[in-house]
């Protein structure tokens, strides 16, 4: 059954700008779907369609009937005074309505006995039992604490809230309310890693649909099993999770480009075709004509493929500083409190060079202030903080701050970093600044551009300690990569706080687990700290080494040689009858192109079927060459015949 159907969807918001442009997909009873794109692609847009807040210009949108949706990005509005308890209670309102007319029900029954009325409340009895009625309070208490919002929380009034909670709050009244279609705008953003592994496991039972946009790579591994990405406006589809869509979409984009390369290739091969054809013409061979013409009109067709382009890698090289030495940083007898609130007390670890270090833990767990004693913006209890001699920090902060945000991003480098406007140019470049963004204020910057620039700052202070907080938080997948390509090419020292499990997976090889006041030291990667956790060990050995991939030299392939055409026995009588023969060949096999290129037009939202078009395409594609390969050489014998 289908519980999300959209087809030929177009949404404009400026004239000439549509955002969705011909949008088709579906989703089916109980699928779990990631949407994915850019920013600004419309992916928010298509579920406040969705959920009819937003109107579309032309297609249709089809709901299963009956089926209850919910959308988390959407934070309704409640009365004043609501406490998050208040909030909370609002999923059980069919329970109540539910409740109070049992209630009415009962009293009519003790009045007088009527079948139908006990008929009734029998039917409202199994229904408010099936719906949890007679255990709300255990099944709040479950939500909530799987989602990290504690009984202080609960008391406090929702307006108060930050946006933030008001989200993790509303994504908990979502699941209490149990809706059969949920769908879910960016969930993961203010969840830590508990509450985060929590919701996995909530959908992983979760028995009815659910669309979610997310930027979080390995949540979408976890719970999706198809992906939607949007592209201009268009729907491009893959049979599996992220990692899947990942290598799915490079071996689309090689096969493109390899189609590309054949397709120029064959234009070149058809071009020198069509040049002989036109010598031929002019001499006399009336009938060239109309081949010629044919064989433009193919050449034409087939320059409108534009060649497949994908982002280019940042050239980033950071200025690393000569680290002498073993000792990278020593911590000792740490100990920090807010008022009774102990964050963390007596810590004591040492780092040595070359290590990349995960600091992980809740929120509030003190993972920032740690961060910040090391840097000494904030002064311990007890305990102190020794570097070592020739250490040099770099930082990146979770909410990057610019001095003047006002400044374009070429003067705030030549201000800040004393280098020539060229330079900065230079820099910006490598770090996917081009063009007239460099000219942009900092301050029109999104938050993940602000943390590339921060970075390709950081790149020229010849640094040896990098230290992130959150360095991903609230970037899309291409931000969050981007960083990612800058990060791994610094070969220096790495310590970061992150909720980014993909990001921890690919960069540390040490995690500290901050809970409880006292930091777990595991030496190894996030997989193998997880592994342990579950097996409840707290020894772990390093990442195992990854292979070499052996390359290959390409041994290039003989060519062949040609060969000579032997002289035809017999008057010019066959031969003309061989050329109408051949012309014939290549007349049909090029109508049937042409049905074959309105069947890929119709197919434009199939891929599985486009696979197989193209397949088709490219086979008689090179049996029309044969074919007009045959012709002309038959076309030259009789015309030398013919003397």
């Amino acid at each position: 059954m289908i519980d999300i159907s959209v087809s030929n969807l177009v949404k404009e918001f400026e004239v000439g700008h549509k955002i969705l442009d011909g949008l088709t997909f579906q989703v089916d009873t109980g699928e779990r779907v990631g949407l994915l794109g850019p920013n600004g692609c419309g992916k928010t847009t298509l579920l406040r369609i969705l959920t009819g807040v937003l109107d579309y210009d032309e297609g249709d949108v089809v709901i299963a009937p009956g089926k209850r949706m919910g959308l988390i990005s959407q934070i309704p509005v409640y009365p004043a005074g609501y406490t998050v308890e208040d909030v909370l209670a609002t999923a059980f309102e069919p329970l109540r309505r539910m409740e109070e007319e049992m209630a009415r029900l009962a009293q009519e029954m003790a009045a007088k006995a009527d079948p139908a009325l006990m008929a009734r409340y029998d039917k409202l009895t199994a229904a408010y039992e099936a719906g949890g009625g007679y255990e709300p309070d255990t099944k709040t208490n479950k939500v909530c604490n799987g989602l990290s919002i504690p009984q202080s929380m609960r008391e406090q009034l929702f307006d108060q809230l930050s946006g933030g909670e008001k989200t993790r709050v509303n994504l908990a009244r979502l699941i209490l309310e149990d809706t059969d279609i949920l769908l879910l705008d960016e969930p993961t953003n203010h969840l830590d890693l508990r509450a985060t592994e929590w919701l996995e496991e909530y959908l992983e039972k979760f028995k009815g649909t659910v669309l979610t946009v997310s930027h979080d790579r390995y949540f979408l591994d976890k719970v999706v099993d198809r992906i939607v990405e949007i592209q201009n406006g268009k729907a491009e589809f893959y049979s599996g999770n992220y990692s899947f869509y990942v290598v799915e979409k490079e071996r689309r984009y090689e096969e493109k480009l390899r189609q590309y390369e054949k397709e120029q290739a064959k234009i070149e091969q058809l071009e020198k075709a069509a040049e002989q054809m036109r010598i031929w013409a002019y001499s006399g061979m009336d009938k060239t004509f109309k081949r010629v013409k044919s064989m433009e009109k193919r050449i034409e067709r087939m320059r409108t493929t534009d060649r497949p382009t994908k982002e280019r890698k940042m050239e980033v090289r950071f200025g690393e500083r000569e680290f002498r030495g073993d000792e990278v940083l020593t911590i000792k007898g740490l100990t920090k409190s807010f008022g009774e609130r102990t964050l963390f007390s007596n810590l004591s670890l040492e780092v040595v060079g070359g290590e990349r270090i995960a600091l992980l833990g809740d929120n509030g767990s003190g993972k920032t202030t740690l961060l910040k004693i090391i840097l000494g913006e904030e002064g311990p209890d007890a305990g102190k903080v020794r570097m070592g001699p020739t250490v040099k920090v770099g930082y990146l902060p979770q909410h990057v701050h610019f001095d003047h945000p006002e400044r374009n991003l070429v003067d705030t480098l030549i201000y800040e970093q004393d280098c020539t406007a060229q330079s900065a140019r230079n820099r910006l470049a490598a770090f996917k600044f081009r063009g007239e963004d460099v000219f942009k204020p900092v301050s029109a910057l999104s938050g993940g551009e602000q943390s590339r620039l921060r970075l390709c700052m950081l790149m020229d202070e010849k640094i040896n300690l990098l230290i992130l907080d959150e360095p991903t938080n609230h970037l899309d997948i291409q931000s969050r990569e981007w960083i990612e390509e800058a990060v791994e090419e610094y070969e220096g020292n790495l310590l970061f706080v992150s909720h980014d499990r993909y990001f921890i997976d690919r960069f540390a090889s040490r995690i500290w687990m901050l809970e409880d006041g006292h930091i777990t030291d595991f030496q190894g990667n996030y997989q193998e700290f997880q592994a342990a956790r579950a097996r409840g060990t707290a020894a772990g050995k390093s990442a195992s080494d990854i292979p070499e991939s052996e390359s290959k030299a390409k041994t290039p392939e003989p060519k062949e040689k040609k060969k000579e055409k032997p002289k035809r026995p017999g008057g010019t009588k066959n031969l003309e009858k061989e050329v109408a023969a051949a012309e014939r060949a290549v007349s049909k096999a090029e109508e049937q192109m042409d049905e074959l290129e309105q069947q890929i037009q119709e197919a434009s939202a199939d891929y599985l079927k486009l696979q197989e078009l193209y397949e088709q395409r490219e086979s008689l594609e090179e049996e029309i060459l044969k074919l007009y390969g045959t012709w002309e050489a038959l076309s030259a014998q009789l015309e030398e015949a013919r003397g």
